[in-house]
């Protein structure tokens, strides 16, 4: 059977979903395909948090968080779900540049504002602090769990499609469309669709590359290193701490290259923390689940160091995945009749209802992506 359809978004994760969202917001036809099942925790949006750090400087990611926040606002009372809890963002450490970041957060309407050790330590004594502290009230902890069935129910209320446990096992790119094979328990279904959504996370590339021999030569992308990333939950030893989201830059110097380190609590689960983008490089096909030992006993000597309200003893290993660029800055493009979107980088949850709206443009022709975020930078 072939079906033609307008627009496919293949990659049900947070970017697919918002991308599915926001084309259903503007009446089109979306029909939203994923590999795996609803939750699923193989890919990069699993988990019940995720920081919202407003600290930026970039032009561009600050437009972008003016614009988030008051997307994450409208979704929750749209959907009457708890999405964002306002728990604000302390910065610190040497590798931080906070009188940039809070001049261009002013500029923005984004609040920002300096705190000494002193006073940080009084009001989080979980987290050690040794120099200034930009806290960002604005900020807090997303919810994936919560955000992704949001997304993707919103969309379906607006005639969205959307199919879990489909998988792409043929790609190919037209000058005036694509042509995808699925396959799932149903069988296996040609379809056509007039453009196509690429939001498949670590399997960007293995995607792209299936569509190879057509028109698929002209979406060259930057590389992107898939690793995976083994943050953990530390059981909380001071039960009378107050815990913002943190992000901590110690330097070059501190623990050789892990640097920097994230943080968060998550209710019901303990202190989440992490080294950021230094993972093993995974396929996404084969990977183990288990934290490589030097990162994890670095990531405890971190918290015997820098978070005094944790025992760092006492703890459970996450795994996830980074789709990382060079430069750390998204894939939000189109090629012909393929839109990217990849290489999130460690940082993108925050954004996703923009990034949906940003999908969305490129699919419909209402605007380019930021030149930042072009595929052929």
């Amino acid at each position: 059977m072939n079906t033609n359809l307008d627009t496919v978004v293949i990659g049900g994760g947070a970017m697919g979903s918002a991308a599915a969202w926001a084309l259903s917001r503007r009446g089109r036809q979306v029909t939203l395909v994923e590999q795996f099942g609803p939750g699923h925790t193989i890919g990069a949006s699993h988990g019940a948090t995720r920081n919202l750090n407003p600290g930026y400087h970039q032009p561009d990611y600050v437009a972008m968080l003016a614009e988030v926040l008051s997307l994450w606002e409208e979704l929750e009372q749209e959907s009457g779900v708890r999405l964002l809890a306002r728990t604000g963002i302390v910065n610190h450490g040497p590798g931080f540049e906070p009188q940039q970041v809070a001049a261009a957060l002013g500029s923005a309407g984004i609040r920002a504002e300096f705190l000494a050790p002193a006073e940080a330590g009084e009001r989080w004594r979980g987290i050690r602090f040794d120099r200034q502290v930009l806290h960002m009230p604005d900020g807090g902890q997303l919810n994936p769990e919560a955000a992704l069935p949001v997304f993707q129910q919103l969309a379906a209320a607006r005639g969205a499609e959307i199919r879990h446990h489909t998988k792409v096992v043929d790609f190919k790119v037209f000058d005036d469309g694509v042509r995808l094979t699925l396959e799932s328990a149903g069988g296996t279904e040609v379809v056509t669709a007039a453009q196509a959504v690429v939001t498949a996370g670590g399997w960007t590339e293995k995607l792209l590359a299936s569509a190879a021999g057509n028109d698929a030569a002209g979406m060259r992308i930057p590389t992107l290193r898939v690793t995976q990333e083994q943050p953990a939950h530390f059981r909380v030893a001071d039960d009378g701490a107050v815990w913002p989201g943190f992000n901590h830059y110690p330097g070059p110097d501190y623990q050789g290259w892990y640097s920097p380190v994230y943080g968060m609590q998550t209710p019901g689960e303990g202190i989440k923390a992490g080294w950021h983008g230094v993972g093993p490089v995974v396929d996404p096909d084969h990977r183990d689940f288990l934290p490589e030992p030097a990162q994890l006993a670095a990531l405890q000597a971190y918290a015997r160091d820098w978070l005094p309200g944790v025992d760092p003893e006492q703890f459970e290993a996450i795994s996830c995945t980074y789709t990382t660029t060079p430069d750390e800055d998204f894939v939000l493009d189109r090629v012909g009749p393929v839109v990217i979107g990849a290489g999130f980088s460690g940082h993108g949850f925050k954004f996703t209802p923009v990034i949906g709206r940003i999908l969305a443009d490129l699919a419909t022709g209402t605007r380019d992506a930021p030149s930042i975020f072009r595929a052929s930078r």
